[in-house]
């Protein structure tokens, strides 16, 4: 069955204006197959993706499901056919149930309307099938954001797909969630589906997929086995650049800076304390030092964050600027004492997905300014090209629209948004998420950057071997409070995971 292909796409070409996001891509999927296409952000991964399943008209080319053309279909008619995406961003409507959401549009019909318990019925037992037992008459906003990713696969099965693209299912997964997912997967692999796989995680690529296809600036690098392409090679390919380069890149490390001159102490925390998300936070930030939290889900990292910039206001608690006590109860206020912070989530946090790169970029500076002090455009539009060529951001120009850029070079736009602004505190919350290799080599030099500039940095991330390769400094949050720091040396990935496995430092 695996052999059987399922889809078969032919030198599909898709154009934007300025941009070749497709130059004449081949990719196939057989049954019972998971298909892992990877690539660096604007690779033409997810132009692909919408190009099959008809979001995108594309210029050229053929697809083909089961051996049929598919010419000039829409989202909904790929769908009858048996092509369903599950997106990163999940799509579901938070004041429906779990039910409704399964069904939406599809609701089964009694005599005098929506047949309720029908409904519900199929929805629980659809959800059993796949290991999942939950009320499916409450609304899916209570539920987690895995059991959201589960509710949205559970949909798109339900409709007898033959091909299900699944769009960083894992962006939001803890690792016992994403081993339910892959479970989920090989089950539906033995069933006969086709699953297309994107993931920026490598390891979870070659955990759970049985080929690779490489995207390189919209054109095909290749198709692997995933049993015989080293990790290594598949980055080399990703990025375009040989094996021995690839592996230098891996193994530079970041030259500790410990700062004990109080001259250069910015932040100086006490007592910090806010609700349910963080108690009694101590904390110092230096000019010229990258500070990491480490921590779990839930632990309190962003939370602190979101504290120090002014988005949420403690209940107790002291903040020192350059030694004198301040009080940050907005934004605006956190700006105005040098500080920037780069959100978790870009796309509802970070950017205003309806305006242009230019129009995002400009926001903090203009907001510092006034609105009675506008920037001319002129200026404007200069300090856009200016970052478009420092950060290598890959736009068709500053008046292309955020949301049409992909995920590595919105993350780039946000970060120019406070270069521009030259801030002495930088927050990153999770910069790196969701982006590929190349971006993240890229943002971890901007942040060494701004640390041989003596700005601080504060930098937040899931992944303990990008803490080991960047931080000086590691406070580790357990619980909602500090369970102890690592400076120096002592910044090792095997350290900072023994301390959040064992409870805290002994």
């Amino acid at each position: 069955m695996a052999n059987q292909n399922i889809l078969k796409v032919r030198k599909l070409t898709k154009r934007f204006p300025g941009t070749l996001a497709l130059d004449a891509v081949d990719f196939n999927l057989c049954k019972g197959e998971i298909h892992a296409l990877v690539g660096e952000n604007g690779a033409g991964k997810s132009t692909l993706i919408k190009a099959i399943n008809g979001l995108y008209k594309y210029d050229s080319g053929t697809v083909f499901l089961d051996g049929t053309l598919l010419a000039d279909v829409t989202p909904q008619e790929t769908i009858k056919k048996g092509i369903s995406t599950v997106y990163q961003t999940i799509n579901l409507l938070p004041n429906l149930s779990v039910a409704e959401n399964i069904y939406a549009g599809r609701e089964p019909m009694g005599k005098t309307g929506i047949d309720w318990k029908q409904m519900n019925s199929r929805a629980d037992a659809l959800l059993r099938r796949m290991g999942i037992e939950i009320d499916v008459t409450q609304k899916i906003a209570g539920y987690s954001v895995a059991l959201q990713q589960m509710t949205a696969i559970a949909r798109a099965l339900d409709i007898d797909a033959k091909v299900l693209i699944l769009d960083e299912p894992t962006s939001s997964l803890d690792e016992t969630e994403c081993e339910e997912l892959f479970a989920l997967m090989r089950e539906m692999k033995k069933n006969g589906l086709g699953i297309i796989f994107i993931t920026h995680f490598l390891d979870q690529v070659y955990e759970v997929s049985d080929k690779i296809t490489v995207l390189r600036d919209g054109k095909l690098v290749g198709e692997y086995p995933a049993a015989k392409i080293p990790k290594l090679e598949l980055v080399a390919r990703m990025l375009g650049r040989d094996v021995q380069e690839v592996e230098s890149m891996k193994k530079s490390s970041v030259n500790r800076t410990i700062v004990k001159d109080k001259e250069k102490l910015f932040m100086e925390v006490k007592g910090l304390d806010h609700d349910h998300s963080i108690h009694d936070f101590d904390l110092m930030i230096h000019k010229g030092e990258v500070v990491s939290f480490a921590g779990l889900l839930g632990s309190g990292r962003t939370e602190t964050a979101k504290l120090l910039f002014g988005i949420d206001i403690p209940n107790k608690g002291t903040i020192k600027i350059k030694g004198k006590r301040v009080k940050i109860r907005n934004p605006k206020q956190a700006v105005n004492q040098g500080i920037g912070y780069c959100p978790e989530d870009r796309r509802t946090e970070g950017l205003i997905l309806g305006l242009t790169m230019r129009e995002n970029l400009i926001l903090a500076l203009q907001a510092k300014q006034g609105i009675f002090k506008p920037l001319k455009l002129k200026q404007q539009q200069q300090l856009a090209d200016k970052y478009i060529k420092e950060m290598n951001i890959k736009t068709s120009g500053h008046e292309q629209m955020a949301d049409n850029l992909s995920g590595g070079n919105q993350q780039k736009v946000i970060l120019s948004r406070w270069l521009a602004l030259n801030p002495e505190l930088l927050i990153l919350d999770e910069p790196t998420h969701g982006i590929d290799v190349g971006a993240k080599v890229e943002i971890e030099k901007i942040i060494q950057r701004l640390k041989n500039d003596d700005k601080a940095v504060l930098f937040i991330s899931s992944e303990l071997e990008e803490i080991e390769r960047n931080a000086d400094r590691v406070v580790l949050l357990i619980g909602n409070k500090s369970a102890g720091e690592l400076t120096g040396d002592e910044v090792t990935e095997d350290k900072m995971f023994a301390i959040l496995a064992h409870g805290g430092v002994e």
